[in-house]
């Protein structure tokens, strides 16, 4: 199955750059670009690319409230996944973005293949969450947050103990492979119990999964 892809970018080189990368590869095809938000939005609704990637920060419309028009289109029956590109791996537009519905992002200095993994990762219904990057995005931003979400504390009480201890494990950032040495289990359990947490608390990805640990109160900031 081939992957289609837009690229929201206000700079021309990185445009054509990443452009130039992910055709090369036989599963992606680029199927349109924009040099703004707004422009970014009227593409993907055109386009119906399978993945956005979005500058973060441009004129007219900045990606954060680009992914938003994207994500929540009225009656889309079509929404294809956000990954956010930023020059900084620590910054406040990208915690947005991921409560908005983001899939994740990725630094525009990443190397190449990273790019490329991305893409596929996405694609594919995961989120896109760098362990060490999301410590301290989510730590950072977390702590200038409102206190937890009563709602969100009750639904907390719908899971079991094993996928409440698997939530908090995401939320420390641990990837599916840490989690199971950590927990002592296959790879593929750790991988049925997330499942079971994202329907639970009726989550789209991984990366809801972070943002509504820290917001129901069951991961504090700068914890361990």
């Amino acid at each position: 199955m081939t992957i289609r892809v837009i690229i929201v970018d206000d700079q021309a080189m990185v445009r054509a750059g990443f452009a130039a990368l992910l055709s090369a590869q036989s599963d992606i095809d680029v199927v349109g670009e924009a040099a703004d938000g707004r422009a970014g939005v009227a593409v993907a609704r055109s386009a119906h690319p399978d993945v956005v990637l979005m500058d973060v920060r441009m004129p007219e419309m900045d990606g954060l409230a680009a992914a938003r028009e994207i994500l929540s289109p009225p009656g889309a029956s079509h929404r294809p996944k956000v990954l956010m590109l930023t020059t900084f791996d620590v910054d406040d537009y990208v915690y947005e973005a991921l409560r908005a519905g983001a899939s994740g992002f990725l630094l525009k200095d990443a190397p190449p293949a990273d790019l490329i993994s991305a893409v596929r990762v996405v694609a594919a219904g995961e989120a896109l969450l760098a362990p060490s990057v999301t410590r301290r995005l989510i730590a950072d931003f977390a702590a200038s947050r409102p206190a937890p979400r009563r709602d969100r504390t009750l639904r907390l009480n719908g899971l079991t103990p094993r996928e409440t201890e698997v939530l908090e494990l995401i939320a420390r950032g641990l990837s599916n492979q840490e989690i199971a040495e950590h927990l002592v289990l296959a790879e593929q359990t750790v991988k049925t119990h997330i499942g079971r947490v994202l329907a639970k608390l009726s989550l789209r990805d991984r990366a809801q999964a972070v943002i509504f640990a820290y917001e129901s109160g069951l991961v504090s900031p700068g914890g361990a």
